[in-house]
């Protein structure tokens, strides 16, 4: 029997948070964390105490950071990406140069056109800015 033909009740379920490997979890979540004016609500130690994961919410939405061992940031564009974060801001222009200053860098290549700005984070790992979309 398939699952969409299954005569078990559907399942529905809520997405809890997103998670992302670095180098650095702490870095990470404190870049974001400013990035976003949310905050670094909790740190989770691994086997040896030492603290691993880091939750950065805004109270709705919550993204964990992990230190991974062994990361290594994406060769983009040249590598294809499992996932990455498009982030919306009111002046993109002004949010830009202030992600810069908090540890961002910008790549040469910018294949959004006048749609969307890539930047790399202090991990390494490409995201996206753009305008907040605006219903017509």
């Amino acid at each position: 029997m398939s699952a969409t033909t299954s005569s078990l009740p559907v399942a529905v379920g809520t997405v809890t948070s997103y998670a992302f490997w670095g180098d650095d979890g702490r870095a990470l979540a404190d870049f974001y964390a400013a990035a976003l004016g949310w905050k670094a609500t909790q740190e989770y130690p691994d086997e040896n105490g030492v603290p691993t994961a880091f939750l950065v919410t805004d109270g709705t939405t919550t993204f964990v950071f992990y230190t991974a061992r062994d990361f290594t940031a994406p060769d983009w564009p040249k590598d294809e990406l499992p996932f990455h974060l498009d982030l919306a801001f009111d002046d993109v222009e002004t949010a830009e140069q202030r992600l810069l200053g908090l540890g961002a860098t910008k790549p040469a290549h910018q294949p959004g056109g006048d749609n969307w700005t890539v930047l790399m984070d202090p991990s390494g790992q490409p995201f996206c800015i753009s305008a907040r979309w605006q219903e017509s």
